[in-house]
């Protein structure tokens, strides 16, 4: 298949440009807004547009501030130490899912402890409402034609530019669909039920977790890295905790029968 090679850029204001990539940061706080609103009112918490406005605020600087500390220590901590002042350079890329997760439940656990809101509960609500902007952010890293997969021979490999003659997987896809659209599907299932409270929130760890895990099979490794004993990828090694708190989590809240 063809890569589409669309313009990462939308539109030109003189020197100011407007990127899909950030549409998709835009557009993913958004859907959070709209659906823990809606969540919030279905799982009985008391949330109201102005406190879920405040909340997303918080969330904001734990992306940005957790994402980017995680890339320096997880990703490229010898460049950060010999050009510590390039660690603030954000607009220069760089970012870790599993740093700006960190910095989300750092900053929403503070607010819960400031508001005294429910803070598992909470919790189920803010993962299944990322889960949009996790597959928003794929389809940006998609179209700015990065984090491809490795070398395929299947039919809808796709040659990006940059990454050489030979067709790959479109991993940005394979996320895209699996830790968005399907596991926000689950999650929401899970509110219909009404499971126990936290039990969303492990699922989407574990799930989470389970499925970055799977999919870095296909996912080309970041070139300054490499594998770990020649088979392990970073985000492997970061998802499988993920994985563990996961599922410890789930039977913790099944076994207390925590209120729903």
């Amino acid at each position: 298949m063809s890569y589409p090679h669309i313009d990462p850029v939308i539109f030109r204001l003189g020197p100011f440009a407007v990127r899909w990539y950030g549409m998709m940061y835009l557009l993913g706080f958004l859907a959070a807004y709209l659906i823990i609103n809606y969540l919030a009112r279905y799982r009985r918490l008391d949330l109201s547009s102005e406190k879920v406005a405040d909340l997303l605020f918080y969330c904001v600087i734990g992306v940005i501030a957790g994402g980017r500390l995680g890339y320096v220590l997880f990703y490229d901590p010898g460049f950060y130490l010999q050009h510590p002042l390039q660690a603030f350079a954000v607009w220069q890329g760089g970012m870790s899912f599993h740093g700006g997760l960190l910095g989300v439940i750092v900053a929403a656990l503070w607010w819960c402890r400031r508001t005294g809101i429910d803070s598992l509960l909470l919790g189920d609500i803010l993962v299944t409402a990322a889960t949009i902007g996790l597959g928003l952010g794929r389809i940006g890293n998609f179209i700015n034609g990065e984090l491809w997969g490795r070398v395929t021979t299947l039919p809808w490999g796709m040659v990006f530019p940059g990454a050489g003659p030979l067709p790959r997987h479109p991993s940005q896809l394979y996320e895209a669909f699996f830790e968005g659209i399907v596991l926000f599907l689950l999650l929401w299932l899970l509110h219909v039920r009404q499971v126990a409270k936290g039990v969303p929130l492990f699922t989407f760890l574990a799930g989470y977790g389970a499925l970055r895990f799977m999919l870095e099979l296909v996912r080309e490794p970041d070139a300054h890295i490499g594998l770990f004993w020649s088979s392990v990828s970073m985000g492997q090694m970061l998802s499988l905790p993920m994985v563990m708190v996961g599922l410890a989590g789930i039977l913790y809240c099944r076994r207390r029968g925590l209120g729903r």
